[in-house]
């Protein structure tokens, strides 16, 4: 008997799908310091294992979305997971620096497929607003993913050493590809035969790109994701180098932060039906603008302690679970026939700016947590003003 495409598994499958992304970046985050002293390189190489991984994973996308409009979702899915686990592998066994970074780029070429295709998916099955919702609490389980995964990740950094991240991370992928296998069924149920024409697919990215809506919760988007990357590229070294924690207290840092993820994600998915999409990333792009503000003045006074920068990570990420997957739906909601280029765009949106965000970041670490906070705070704000001239005016209908 075929699973209902709603059914609750396919749905926890979409979710660890989804996951893949995080999941692949915060498991290892408390082994970027042990990485460089394995390697015995410097912070900034170290950091390419994230940039880069980022920037492929952004540009990826691109194709993912298109490819799954014309040939299907499931099929493409299989593909983007198959070279993920390849990819696992080779950072597994890596023995240089250069290698691990290969591995990584293999990891992102594949891992972006899950991202972009589990929202598409969940658009095929539940339409707009439905989708906002459902997104919303897939983003609440997605983020047990980053919650643990530092921890996780610090644990098996101390006691068996930073290849054991990349061990689970194999095993991660190929349960998915049974997953996939076994649970998924094909939801694209408009396949465009010119998808994939160059030209059409221009024309799709250039029509979404002209809508006014797309376009605000697009920036939306790529602020507020950016803001967090800000956090993910410094905190490991501000919270390990500069104050002293142990990689496995570094984990549960984050995971705090990650909780402040998981109550707005909760808090959007039970109020977007009542409030609607736009009143909702009101809420949470003010509530991010509030967080940044507060992290960068605390670190200009100096506060150099745990609370000056977990307080307001909290608070930020709390805006954010509100914000992130209710302007996703947002911006994919309309455009049901390009459901998946829509999705693509926007993922490449978002982290190619984060890969760039990040980067600025990582350069400029300087043993304190002031460059950190500046990429929080300046995201945060910048993600209110686009919600402020790009959607707050827009009629409640386009929500």
């Amino acid at each position: 008997m075929s699973l209902r495409p709603d059914a609750l598994i396919v749905v926890i499958l979409l979710t660890i799908l989804t996951a893949l992304g995080p999941i692949t970046t915060d498991l290892y985050l408390p082994a970027l310091p042990a990485i460089q002293a394995y390697f015995n390189t410097d912070v900034t190489t170290v950091q390419l294992t994230l940039s880069v991984y980022l920037v492929v994973f952004a540009v990826c996308q691109l194709f993912y979305g298109p490819l799954s409009d014309r040939f299907g979702r499931k099929p493409i899915l299989m593909i983007g997971t198959t070279i993920y686990l390849l990819g696992s592998i080779v950072c597994l066994i890596a023995p240089t620096i250069e290698i691990l970074i290969a591995g990584r780029v293999l990891q992102a070429i594949g891992g972006c497929a899950g991202v972009v295709l589990s929202r598409t998916m969940v658009r095929d099955i539940y339409g707009q607003e439905r989708s906002a919702k459902v997104l919303s609490y897939i983003g609440t389980a997605m983020a047990m993913a980053p919650a643990l995964g530092p921890i996780i990740g610090g644990y098996l950094t101390i006691i068996y050493g930073w290849r054991a991240n990349f061990a689970i991370l194999v095993l991660f992928g190929g349960l998915c590809i049974l997953g996939i296998l076994f649970v998924l069924q094909e939801t694209n149920r408009h396949k465009d035969p010119h998808a994939i024409h160059p030209r059409q697919t221009l024309r799709n990215f250039a029509a979404l790109l002209k809508d006014r809506h797309y376009t605000g919760y697009l920036l939306i988007v790529a602020f507020s994701y950016s803001g967090l990357f800000s956090f993910i590229s410094g905190s490991s070294f501000v919270f390990i180098k500069t104050l002293g924690l142990s990689a496995d207290q570094f984990g549960l840092c984050f995971a705090t932060a990650v909780v402040g993820y998981m109550i707005g994600t909760q808090l959007g998915g039970r109020l977007v039906s009542a409030l609607g999409i736009i009143r909702i990333v009101g809420f949470g792009t003010l509530t991010c603008a509030v967080a940044g503000f507060s992290m960068i003045a605390m670190a200009l006074v100096p506060l150099n302690h745990v609370a000056a920068i977990l307080g307001p990570m909290v608070l930020y990420m709390i805006g954010m679970g509100l914000t992130y997957p209710t302007a996703l739906a947002g911006l994919i909601g309309p455009f049901p026939k390009m459901a998946g280029a829509a999705s693509s765009l926007a993922g490449f949106g978002q982290n190619v700016f984060a890969s760039l965000v990040g980067l600025m970041v990582a350069h400029s670490f300087n043993m304190t947590q002031i460059p950190m906070a500046i990429g929080v705070s300046t995201m945060g704000i910048a993600g209110w003003i686009s919600y402020r001239m790009m959607i707050a005016r827009a009629p409640e209908s386009a929500s």
